[in-house]
């Protein structure tokens, strides 16, 4: 009897013949032996499966890689499962929550009788290899609801027979399989538990069933997991690399800024933490100046009726603080924009004005769940620079390429390489078809324009219009969404904004909302983490530190040198403390100065400067007036 075949068609487009039946496996070894060796299952039909999976009809089928980002999703996946097993095979009797891949590994939430903290890791660790060197084969099975409730009544999990009451009824319940163990699942999963090359369990914490404060408190172990063992180890580094760089253990050690309970989430400057903030304000300041922006301030609260006006109040009240005044209900500013309709409409404006570029360094308040706070990157008030420019239709694209050009320039300023993203119409929105789709459009029109590359990110616009959004790489090349540049047609509709045109007749402005760094405090932070606490010298709170070898001797002589230079407007801190020389160099080398100055004899006779860059092993003697013209070329050049 001949054999039924099926035509199996390929991502290039090929097409082969295969008997009806085949696996995935199979077809993996019909292309090449290393593709077999490197496949962990597959993609029939855009779905993926097991590789033992069986295709029975005509399909597309793609086969999954372990070095794939799904073959490792995989990989991470299975990673969980064999956690799971260990830990039943250490301490016995255990109830199965959930054990899903997040970014770079997983975790699984267990129900145990005793508590698992982390110097029992390596000994779960080691179940593990023990799991993954008998290459226990991973089994999945299709079983019906009552078996399934029946199988995990016997194993008494309760959390199990949960899950399994909120699989819907048209759903088929599967089960996976590795030896002893069994788990509630619906895949894929890797061929067996040898695949899995590098994985490090990281930490644990409680965490509540089902993420409800009303339910039990499980216990959460976390993992890592990747396609080779060279991976694994540069992760580590990376995170290793990370906690150094952490900014809210520098901001903590450098004395940039602090977080008390008496205000959750809301930070405070200290006096060099300020200073950092002042330099970028000036900074963008003189920017903002160059391209005759007018600098504005609004108030931190306004009634609700505005808030409904804007459209906020709709979408975004339960970020918003409220308070009763004069019996009336205000909130603080979550955003600038509502005020800035106000300005302009506070008298009319004819054509020959616009744009009109209005800026403003405002703190808003956005309510954030105490869990979500995170240092400065996330925090319940921050200042954001924050512009609103009214422009007429036919000036929309030269703004936003202006708009680009300062963007570009302050990035490159701090050394930093950027993607572009352009996001577009959400759910939420408000206003009609047509003027999204025109929004839309002029700024793809821009960018392609200025030939820049850009990903199209659908649905993920703000409310009232669609948006280019810029992410910039910091040094351990993680991605933080900064400035944005915003189209909105329907906020000069909401607040009936107008201009007089050349007929003496009234039209709409078009607003362009702008942020080149976003939030300060969530750029300081990042700015923290990017050079680890060593500031460029024009932004470092203090740039030179001046150190006498013996205060009796050259204390005189060190304080004319740093009055010098406070006088050329640089900071100078001197440190004439009783204590020994390479003490205070040390001291001064962790508090990350730019620019330390050693006073001994032979600079004091020559008139001259012992000079130790931060991040430099040598030393260099200089005069004092090359040293201060270098230094001050070098703030004012912001290198």
């Amino acid at each position: 009897m001949k054999e039924q075949m099926i035509e199996i068609k390929f991502p290039d487009g090929s097409v082969k013949e295969f008997v009806k039946g085949i696996t995935l496996e199979e077809i993996a070894g019909s292309i090449s032996s290393s593709l077999k060796k490197k496949a962990v299952a597959g993609k029939v039909n855009e779905q993926s499966f097991d590789l033992r999976r069986n295709i029975k009809e005509n399909a597309e089928v793609e086969i999954i890689t372990i070095d794939s980002n799904e073959g490792v999703e995989i990989a991470r996946h299975s990673a969980a499962h064999i956690l799971a097993q260990a830990v039943k095979r250490i301490y016995g009797d255990a109830k199965l929550g959930v054990g899903p891949v997040i970014e770079n590994g997983f975790y699984y939430d267990m129900d145990l009788q005793s508590s698992v903290n982390v110097e029992d890791l390596p000994k779960i660790e080691k179940e593990m290899k023990n799991i993954i060197n008998e290459n226990v084969k991973i089994e999945r099975v299709e079983i019906s609801r009552e078996e399934a409730k029946k199988l995990f009544q016997e194993m008494n999990d309760s959390l199990k027979l949960e899950l399994l009451e909120a699989i819907p009824n048209e759903e088929s319940v599967t089960l996976y399989k590795q030896g002893e163990f069994v788990d509630l699942c619906r895949g894929p999963h890797l061929p067996s538990t040898g695949y899995l090359k590098a994985f490090q369990l990281t930490h644990v914490s409680g965490a509540y069933w089902r993420g409800d404060s009303n339910n039990q408190v499980l216990q959460r172990i976390y993992g890592v997991a990747f396609a080779s063992q060279k991976e694994l180890e540069n992760y580590l580094h990376f995170v290793e690399e990370a906690a150094k760089r952490n900014h809210r253990k520098l901001g903590s050690e450098l004395e940039l800024f602090m977080f008390s309970e008496e205000a959750p989430g809301m930070p405070f400057y200290l006096p060099k933490g300020q200073i950092i903030r002042n330099e970028l304000e000036e900074f963008l300041r003189k920017i903002q100046n160059e391209y005759n922006y007018q600098e504005v301030r609004t108030p931190f609260m306004m009634n609700q009726e505005l808030w409904e006006k804007s459209g906020h109040w709709g979408h975004y009240k339960d970020n918003m603080y409220f308070s009763e005044v004069d019996n009336k209900s205000f909130a603080l500013k979550p955003m600038n924009c509502p005020g800035h309709m106000l300005m302009f409409k506070n008298k009319l404006h004819s054509y020959r004005e616009l744009p009109i570029r209005m800026c403003e360094f405002g703190q808003v308040h956005r309510h954030e769940f105490s869990g979500a706070l995170n240092g400065l990157l996330r925090v319940r008030t921050f200042c954001q620079d924050d512009a609103h420019l009214f422009v007429t239709p036919e000036q929309i694209e030269d703004e936003i390429k202006s708009v680009m050009a300062q963007i570009d320039y302050v990035y490159k300023t701090f050394g930093f390489e950027y993607e572009v993203e352009l996001s577009t119409r959400p759910e939420d929105s408000m206003g009609d078809d047509k003027l999204w789709e025109q929004a839309e459009a002029a700024l793809a029109n821009v960018l392609q324009s200025l030939n820049y590359k850009y990903r199209l990110n659908e649905g993920d616009g703000a409310f009232y219009g669609p948006k280019i959004d810029f992410h910039i790489k910091d040094a351990l090349n993680r991605s933080h969404q900064c400035g944005t540049i915003q189209l909105d047609f329907q906020m000069p509709e909401k607040f009936d904004l107008n201009y007089i045109d050349e007929n003496n007749e009234k039209r709409r402005p078009v607003v362009i909302h702008r942020a080149v760094l976003g939030s300060l405090d969530r750029f300081l932070a990042i700015l923290i983490e990017h050079f680890g606490g060593a500031f460029p010298a024009w932004v470092a709170p203090v740039q030179v530190k001046v150190i006498p070898v013996s205060n009796a001797v050259h204390e005189q002589y060190a304080n004319r040198i740093a009055d010098k230079l406070a006088q050329a407007g640089i900071r100078v801190e001197r440190d004439i403390r009783d204590e020994k020389l390479g003490y205070k160099i040390r001291e001064a080398q962790m508090q990350k100065v730019p620019y330390v100055l050693v006073i001994g004899d032979k600079e004091m006779e020559s008139k001259a400067v012992n000079v130790r860059k931060y991040g430099e092993e040598k030393s260099e003697v200089v005069s004092l007036d090359i040293f201060a013209a270098s230094i001050e070329e070098e703030i004012k050049g912001r290198k």
